[in-house]
């Protein structure tokens, strides 16, 4: 089973793992979450998201998820897909964006192989936005 793990700012990691244990009645097998605080020191969140990545680890592979491509959270997740790593972890995808239809989609196709994983992960966050409702009328001045 492909192992998850979710990065991202204070409370969006924690707020993700608790509403995929709502959704799916239990909190799922080998998912974790890494709040990442404004002020905490880089490398002491590295050491947490390592940890936690080395928690979810069951050699298939782990897919990391974070919120927004350029903050610390993926900053710091995206040290986890480096050579010297893949010896510990094997193979890590790291994908920016998450959204609550990426993670559902995740968790629900896990006994895929990480590059398909990824692949459905990042398929179903986008199909996850839509506009709702009636068109807001553009005023011409």
């Amino acid at each position: 089973m492909i192992g998850i793990l979710i990065v991202a700012h204070t409370p969006v990691a924690s707020a993700m793992l608790g509403f995929a244990e709502h959704a799916f009645g239990v909190l799922p097998e080998r998912v974790r979450a890494v709040d990442i605080s404004p002020y905490e020191d880089i490398k002491v969140s590295f050491e947490r998201v390592l940890e936690a990545a080395k928690g979810v680890n069951s050699g298939n592979g782990i897919l990391v998820l974070t919120d927004v491509m350029g903050a610390t959270p993926a900053n710091v997740a995206s040290k986890l897909d480096v050579p010297g790593l893949s010896a510990q972890l094997g193979n890590v995808i790291v994908l920016t964006g998450l959204n609550l239809p990426m993670l559902m989609r995740c968790i629900t196709h896990r006994g895929e192989g990480l590059e398909q994983l990824a692949a459905k992960a990042l398929q179903g966050g986008q199909n996850g936005i839509l506009r709702l409702g009636s068109k807001v009328s553009e005023k011409n001045e």
